[in-house]
């Protein structure tokens, strides 16, 4: 199924149609000109109202009213998921359906890589294998992880290592992604780490592969979709889940169920999907997802747009920070007199936490300080909220910006394009108007 482009990715691919689209049939092909003075009226006159803090526009800009994509019901979803791609399945979840504090199960982004596997009748049948670099290589029934080893539940991200992949110019391959590839639900299992040590890993085992029983597109038994590692440190973390339980009901099957990875903080390609088999190794993984420019970026800059192999690239690990308006929604209309609104929303920095998180609605002039919590735990979000000003009725965008535990603040563009569009993480825009 393919759907019409939003219009961030027709100005970068091509600008005059998506002027037609904007401004009618005689636009004309400069835009340059177009987008400054006069041309605010225009953009006024397209969005329904007036731009208060128009005179603050970067010079080019798109408001991101002008950018809204189709919604798409899902079935089995809470109708509004964004389907971004059915070979293989990958949905995203607009921001607003993102406010509860932890991502309902309905409303939880949806990522494959190959064929989905059929619901198995028997989820405590499921057989998993730990072998490789280990003392004692087992095979584990999902219903002897309950009874073995403690059980666990907690609220941890996960998050496609391509979520934000729009916002890089030119635009990257892959599943268009804006920020709604994210969740933060609540997670049951064991850790990954107590079956580990069950097994007993040899000195040299400095790195785990993981696979799982989703079939290659192709349909060929012999190809796996995906299949990958992480540091030997990584799998060992107390938090990284081996999972069969999602907000406290089994694991669904367009989840990865009866059981599956979680390893929180970094890219959710990890997290492997229909979990059948864990390996040890004394190097590092080397399957489908783990070389070239799949789940890499670049060390150094590269110049945007290049072709590259993936030389002089690492593996995608700790996900960036990231912060996202989940209220008000984005394309809201407030009624007549409204002059001040909430703001909130949630911010998340991978292996990290968030120090701050501040808003915008004057296109970055000023800045104020949000609320923001302490995560529920090492890989939960955080939960922010501030109170602002509108002087007057027209057209507003909400902006967002996190700092990290470290001292970085997230960036107005995407930073270090690759061709696969990761690590996008500038600030989250949200449009509203205020009726006249």
């Amino acid at each position: 199924m393919r759907q019409e482009r939003g219009l961030h990715e027709l100005y970068t691919g091509d600008p005059e149609r998506a002027d037609r689209v904007v401004f009618g049939r005689n636009a004309g092909p400069d835009r340059r000109g177009f987008l400054k003075g006069a041309g605010l009226a225009a953009l006024g006159a397209a969005i329904g109202a007036a731009i208060p803090f128009g005179r603050y526009m970067p010079a080019g800009y798109l408001p991101v009213a002008l950018a809204q994509d189709k919604k798409l019901v899902f079935p089995g979803k809470d109708g509004g998921l964004v389907l971004l791609g059915d070979r293989p399945l990958v949905a995203e979840t607009p921001a607003h359906l993102l406010d509860d504090r932890v991502t309902p199960t309905a409303k939880h982004f949806i990522r494959n890589n190959g064929q989905t596997p059929e619901p198995v009748a028997n989820a405590d049948g499921w057989e998993i294998a730990i072998d490789g670099e280990v003392n004692t290589p087992l095979k584990l029934k999902v219903g002897e992880l309950r009874t073995r080893f403690p059980v666990v539940s907690q609220p941890m991200v996960l998050e496609c290592g391509g979520n934000g992949r729009t916002q890089f110019q030119p635009p990257a391959r892959g599943n268009p992604w804006t920020m709604g590839g994210v969740g933060c639900a609540t997670w049951t299992g064991v850790r990954l780490a107590d079956v580990l040590r069950a097994a007993g890993p040899k000195p040299g085992a400095i790195y785990t592969a993981h696979f799982g029983a989703d079939l290659h597109l192709s349909g060929d038994a012999d190809k796996q979709p995906i299949s990958r590692g992480v540091r030997l440190a990584k799998a060992m973390d107390p938090n990284t889940l081996i999972a069969f339980a999602m907000n406290g009901e089994p694991l669904p099957n367009i989840h990865g169920g009866p059981v599956r990875l979680i390893v929180p903080g970094w890219t959710g390609s990890a997290s492997q999907k229909w979990l059948n088999k864990v390996t040890l190794r004394d190097k590092e993984h080397d399957g489908p997802g783990m070389t070239g420019t799949a789940y890499r970026v670049p060390v150094a800059p590269i110049f945007p747009g290049a072709n590259h192999d993936g030389k002089g690239f690492r593996i995608l690990e700790s996900m960036p920070l990231r912060s996202i308006v989940t209220a008000p929604a984005d394309g809201a209309r407030l009624a007549a007199g409204t002059r001040d609104i909430t703001v909130r929303g949630h911010a998340w920095a991978g292996d990290l936490t968030v120090r701050a998180v501040d808003v915008s609605v004057d296109f970055g002039q000023t800045w104020v300080r949000a609320d923001l919590t302490v995560p529920a735990n090492p890989f939960a979000w955080q939960h922010f909220a501030a109170r602002l000003r509108l002087p007057a009725a027209g057209y507003y965008e909400v902006w967002a910006r996190g700092t990290d535990s470290e001292g970085r603040t997230q960036p107005f563009a995407a930073p270090n394009w690759n061709p696969q569009g990761y690590g996008g993480n500038a600030y989250h825009r949200v449009a509203i108007l205020v009726e006249a």
